[in-house]
């Protein structure tokens, strides 16, 4: 390539990459809206920079504190979600007072809920710290624009931990580990109201109390669930009573 179209290659491609300087009354304003370009444009190296120079420089100017939400925002926008509500929960115990607090306690649920793996057999961590901040947002901010969303993820969550729940469940059962069935079956009738998954635990609970010979507690789940049930599964709820009542007769006959 001729020498002199490649230099004004290079003054082309400088021209059309640089930064044009925007108008500010200090240094700080400055960088501020340069890294504001930057960042709109999805240079987030060179905004990142802009913005640490800002920080290091001007601790105590007006934009310094705004530095810090833009370089959380664009954690972020670059998908590093840890990092992102690190540094969205570090903002918000810092200034605790800001006007922005409400987005900023959003943007730390979402960055949690943007962690939440696909599929419920993984670990769901992410699953209960999105709830806990989306909560948060209903709590202390249910006017703001981010209820209406918040709500929505709360239950989206809360559905991947329960079936995280009845996955564990079924998987002790079907492994014929009982007693540790049944710990996990009570645990869903006590913290979980999905209807289809209770009446599941309810005949599941029943079964493991009787292949784990627990044939009293068998009988006693028997004869409190059993009004619950549908059609479907009362009759096999009714079955497991009876073999359990004719076990316990058995013993009895026994002694």
């Amino acid at each position: 390539m001729n020498k002199l179209i490649k230099i004004a290659l290079i003054a082309v491609i400088s021209i059309s990459c640089a930064l044009e300087t925007p108008k500010g009354k200090t240094k700080a304003e400055v960088l501020f809206k340069e890294s504001k370009i930057l960042k709109e444009d999805g240079r987030y190296i060179l905004a990142t920079e802009k913005l640490n120079q800002l920080k290091n420089e001007h601790p105590y100017s007006f934009f310094a504190v705004p530095a810090e939400l833009m370089l959380a925002d664009i954690l972020y926008e670059q998908e590093s979600f840890v990092e992102s509500a690190a540094a969205y929960i570090i903002f918000r115990d810092f200034h605790p007072k800001h006007p922005r607090t409400p987005y900023v306690v959003y943007k730390i649920a979402e960055s949690f809920y943007k962690q939440i793996p696909d599929t419920f057999d993984r670990d769901l961590e992410s699953a209960f710290e999105s709830i806990k901040y989306y909560k948060e947002v209903l709590a202390n901010y249910p006017d703001s624009e981010y209820a209406k969303d918040a709500n929505k993820k709360i239950k989206e969550s809360q559905n991947m931990i329960v079936q995280k729940e009845k996955y564990i469940a079924d998987f002790y059962y079907k492994t014929e580990s009982y007693n540790a069935a049944m710990w996990r079956y009570k645990h869903i009738l006590e913290n979980i109201k999905d209807i289809k998954i209770v009446r599941h635990s309810m005949l599941r609970l029943i079964q493991s109390a009787f292949f784990a010979n627990k044939f009293k507690e068998c009988l006693h789940y028997s004869k409190n669930f059993i009004p619950l049930f549908k059609d479907d599964k009362k009759s096999e709820a009714v079955k497991f009573q009876d073999k359990c009542n004719s076990f316990l007769n058995k013993g009895l006959k026994n002694e």
